[in-house]
């Protein structure tokens, strides 16, 4: 098992093989050991056109409503250990005081 790549999402080394998949028993994440995972980390830039990686520290650079509550991200506020994903939105990551966000790169710095 050794010999097998570390998950895509949370670095977990415990994966294994499910038939032609990879599977993260931590977070329940699927890959296909063919997927090409570093276009994704490559590919995704701030409002300012600096790459980001796993793990980054950002800051928000304009103030964003949360959908469904009536609470803000105020300008300003710094997020750290951002996970970069695929989708509408490219960043997945824990906002203090508001919990579990996904974010657009365009409205981030890194810092």
């Amino acid at each position: 098992m050794s010999d097998l790549p570390n998950c895509p999402e949370c670095s977990s080394a415990l994966t294994y093989p499910d038939g032609e998949f990879l599977v993260c028993p931590e977070c329940a994440h699927e890959w296909s050991p063919t997927d090409n995972q570093g276009d994704l980390e490559e590919g995704v830039k701030d409002a300012h056109g600096n790459l980001l990686q796993n793990g980054d520290t950002i800051s928000v650079i304009k103030d964003l409503k949360v959908k469904g509550s009536s609470l803000v991200v105020k300008v300003g506020t710094k997020v750290k250990n951002i996970r970069l994903v695929d989708g509408d939105h490219d960043i997945d990551c824990r906002i203090d005081g508001v919990g579990a966000m996904k974010l657009k790169s365009e409205f981030v710095k890194k810092v």
